[in-house]
């Protein structure tokens, strides 16, 4: 586990986390803004979800996104095909984004566009299954991937990542008639870690569930507009 508390300093790193997370979220509360952090394991799909979400809804929202890698631009370059903002962090040996790595995007954004513009920010964290469920970004929902070629006891072995979630996605699913997996046992696994997390099973090859995910990412926006600028102001308080 991601050591959260530094003995010789006595400072509490994710409570430090946290309060730069709550900041950023006031900035996107304040913009109107729906934030969504995308978290997996390296190869699970993140990037190519992204493509597929981009491609469909690009005319109905308007989106930006926070790429997280370790050291290249390749998932930002990607990305930037489908005509929409990308800012780039690379966190050297860092297994995650935290809430600095991120604020530093939204000031870039807030730099480069009209931040009020835009409906849905996705922040795609670097690839791992542990360390970015532990850290939040000021994101609004936590969404997991899981490939069904990492196994079915990872949500077991990792929980937290599944704890957190809001939504997790079971990628890759044209492989399953060429591995010896169960599908309900992965979900089976997922819901004793959490009970209340939405599970969309998708494929970005055939489709599969795809339409699933856009409604719920429909959903997601379409609620943070409802909130009255006197519900956002509670929020920030």
């Amino acid at each position: 586990m991601h050591q959260t508390f530094d003995v010789s300093l006595g400072i509490n790193l994710l409570h430090a986390n946290q309060h730069l997370a709550d900041d950023n979220r006031s900035h996107f509360d304040q913009w109107g803004i729906t934030c969504l952090n995308i978290m997996s394991s390296p190869g699970a799909g993140k990037t190519v979800l992204l493509e597929k979400t981009l491609e469909a809804l690009n005319l109905e929202l308007k989106f930006a996104v926070i790429e997280g890698d370790m050291t290249t631009e390749l998932d930002a370059e990607r990305l930037r095909q489908y005509n929409v903002p990308v800012i780039a962090i690379n966190t050297g040996r860092s297994c995650h984004l935290d809430a600095k790595m991120v604020w530093g995007g939204i000031h870039k954004l807030e730099q480069d566009y009209d931040p009020q513009s835009f409906d849905l920010v996705f922040v795609e964290n670097v690839g791992n299954l542990v360390c970015p469920a532990e850290f939040e970004v000021g994101e609004h929902a936590k969404i997991a991937l899981l490939s069904i070629t990492e196994g079915e006891d990872k949500p077991l072995k990792y929980p937290i990542m599944f704890q957190e979630a809001d939504c997790l996605l079971i990628t890759k699913m044209d492989l399953s008639p060429y591995l010896e997996i169960d599908v309900e046992r992965i979900a089976a696994n997922v819901r004793q870690m959490n009970p209340h997390v939405k599970i969309i099973p998708v494929s970005a090859k055939t489709g599969e569930g795809l339409e699933t995910w856009f409604a719920w990412v429909r959903t997601q926006v379409k609620a943070k507009q409802t909130l009255t600028p006197e519900a956002l102001n509670l929020q920030s308080i």
